[in-house]
């Protein structure tokens, strides 16, 4: 064990330089897919039929992606008809709610309650890592807190099983005002794979106002501290995905 100390002592504990400079570390990012133009429509198509969770759209020779209803499974970006993938994680968009609420950055700490609605724990692990050392979300001001009343932020993953729509209504209910909601994954974004369904709300926004989206199954931690720098007013949202075409893209 004193063997252990010393040698991380040695070492120090690493922390991502995010947000101030990109992190770039193995694992950090899954990514997802881009918009692709392909030399033909065939090709679209056939981009379009890998996907078996239909994120995948093709009109002419375009393959669009619905990054809501993406699993990161990569059976896309393997074959002929390959999309092409961007590895990045700043990811967050602002909903409806959160265009208007968002103005200016805050100035002191934010505390955030964590509300799992039915979840496969995908997304919850990744939540987990940002109170760690590499990711450590306090040394920008954020908090996780066990009770709504003290909270800034609600923090929501999973699809809103039947069980847990009213727990997350009165979960909302008791913060105090101002109060901000991060759908975070995409069952809590689109319903995913599990929803809508006669189990499941399928959309957080179906129950309560949503301000801040973060897509991914499940985003990394980079994602979702980027949804709470969106929030805060100190990140701009994810801007809309570039189209890339695979003649213009070196193999």
């Amino acid at each position: 064990m004193f063997g252990w100390f010393l040698r991380g002592a040695g070492s120090r504990v690493k922390t991502t330089r995010y947000p101030p400079e990109f992190d770039s570390n193995v694992g950090i990012s899954p990514g997802r897919p881009i918009a692709t133009q392909f030399a033909s429509s065939q090709e679209a198509d056939n981009a379009a039929v890998q996907c078996p969770t239909q994120a995948i759209t093709a009109h002419d020779n375009m393959a669009d992606i619905n990054v809501s209803r993406c699993v990161h499974c990569m059976a896309c970006s393997h074959g002929e008809a390959a999309m092409k993938w961007q590895n990045d994680y700043d990811w967050a968009t602002l909903s409806g709610a959160g265009a208007s609420t968002t103005t200016r950055p805050f100035k002191k700490s934010l505390h955030i309650r964590l509300v799992d609605s039915g979840s496969c724990d995908a997304v919850i692990q990744e939540i987990k890592q940002l109170a760690k050392p590499y990711y450590n979300m306090h040394k920008l001001g954020f908090f996780i807190t066990p009770t709504p009343r003290h909270a800034d932020v609600l923090m929501v993953a999973g699809p809103v099983t039947s069980h847990m729509r009213l727990a997350l209504k009165k979960t909302y209910d008791a913060m105090p005002g101002p109060k901000w909601v991060l759908a975070v994954g995409n069952c809590a974004i689109s319903g995913c794979v599990f929803a809508p369904s006669f189990m499941a709300a399928g959309t957080v926004s179906s129950v309560i106002p949503v301000d801040v989206q973060v897509p991914g199954c499940p985003p990394p931690p980079l994602a979702i501290l980027h949804g709470l720098l969106v929030l805060t007013g100190r990140a701009q949202e994810a801007p809309p995905h570039v189209t890339t075409t695979i003649a213009e893209v070196p193999l």
